[in-house]
């Protein structure tokens, strides 16, 4: 390993921000709490679209708004190369550029360096790659995305780590992990404002002792909030499940939980009966575009012939824009005819479906009917067809 970081002292940088748990389902541990931010509060559990480019796909702000989201997520990698954080920053911040007043969470741009894994080297300094758009070398260390970030003025951002692949050995894991926590001391370190909750990301890929070691290593900074990372990188369903299960439990209770990059029904209800808070997908919106809408839990595919004269809405229980005002029939010939209105009244459906079950959850848990009432989410998972639960 290269040079160490001892951790830095107090966490004086989380004042602005304040987790409360409300209740808590006491069959499976699942609770509902207030996460409160300098632009406002989330009510937890909660699904946070994904706004990549400072936009959620095909939608505006006042769309976004009225799903019922109340947190979104912007790219830092992606805003670093377009248009460039000096721009954001010059605009009054991101919340002002992208005129959204409620809570923005930016993550560190890791996962989307190491995805380039055949533009990119990685040391224990941080990450060297090729600019898609340009070519030009990039170095993106802690210090540099914190710097991004703190540019870009998100309500919560994420420490920059290295997310391991599926599958991965555990010499190979072992080694990731401890460079994040690494990582993580330099971004504590170089981070500058306190109105911005900088999150910790638990790794440790299948290992059940990695991810144990890293969940006590962050706890003991005592940080603002915690993700669970390096989950949904190409594991089977169950293994995501039991990883999710056996990891949430070792963070803090007084402090927010994320679980990054899972957006379906099932690992939500999961997750959330795991403990976890905080969600983020790209599913609703890219659904979306693909003519799919999601619809108790299940996926329609609108291009298809049952739709084309039915005039019924999309779901006739949503209180949706798109459900309220448009007909199946009329969204399938959109989509068919690849007309732009179609991609967004999909999305605006979409992403209010997982809001609102997001607050469906919420509710239950209040009322104490969380275990019974998603019981068919609850359930043990059947191993897929020559799946392995590895370590789990």
């Amino acid at each position: 390993m290269g040079e160490q970081f001892s951790a830095p002292a107090s966490q004086s940088l989380s004042q602005p921000f304040q987790f409360t748990c409300e209740a808590t389902c006491p069959v499976t541990g699942a609770r509902a709490g207030r996460f409160e931010t300098p632009h406002g509060i989330v009510e937890t559990p909660r699904f946070m679209p994904v706004g990549t480019l400072a936009n959620v796909k095909t939608m505006t702000p006042a769309q976004v708004k009225d799903t019922g989201a109340q947190m979104i997520l912007a790219n830092t990698y992606h805003l670093h190369l377009q248009p460039g954080e000096g721009i954001v920053e010059r605009a009054g911040g991101l919340h002002r550029f992208m005129n959204w007043d409620g809570p923005i969470l930016t993550d560190s741009g890791g996962f989307q360096v190491f995805s380039l894994s055949e533009m990119r080297e990685i040391d224990d300094r941080g990450v060297r790659f090729r600019s898609p758009f340009d070519g030009r070398v990039i170095d993106f260390t802690p210090e540099e995305s914190i710097r991004i970030q703190n540019a870009l003025g998100a309500d919560v951002i994420m420490a920059f780590d290295e997310c391991p692949p599926y599958p991965a050995s555990r010499e190979e894991v072992d080694r990731a992990t401890a460079r994040s926590y690494q990582w993580l001391l330099r971004c504590m370190e170089a981070h500058q404002r306190p109105d911005q909750a900088l999150f910790g990301i638990v790794q440790g890929g299948t290992y059940p002792d990695l991810r144990s070691r890293a969940a006590a290593d962050l706890a003991a900074l005592d940080l603002p909030g915690y993700a669970v990372g390096g989950v949904s990188v190409g594991e089977p369903p169950e293994l995501i499940e039991k990883i999710v299960q056996a990891t949430t439990p070792l963070l803090p209770a007084h402090k927010p939980r994320y679980l990054m990059g899972v957006g379906t029904y099932r690992e939500m209800a999961q997750a959330i009966a795991a403990g976890i808070d905080l969600f983020d997908c790209v599913i609703p919106t890219r659904f979306a575009r693909h003519g799919t809408a999601m619809v108790a839990g299940e996926r329609w595919n609108l291009k298809n012939a049952q739709f084309r004269e039915d005039f019924r809405p999309i779901d006739e229980s949503c209180p949706c824009y798109t459900c309220q005002n448009f007909s199946r029939a009329y969204v399938s010939h959109l989509i068919r005819a690849k007309e732009i209105l179609g991609y967004t009244l999909l999305a605006i459906h979409n992403v209010t479906e997982l809001v609102r079950f997001t607050q469906r959850i919420r509710a239950a848990i209040f009322a104490g009917t969380f275990a019974t009432e998603f019981a068919s989410w609850l359930a043990p998972a059947e191993l897929s067809s020559g799946a392995e639960l590895d370590h789990f």
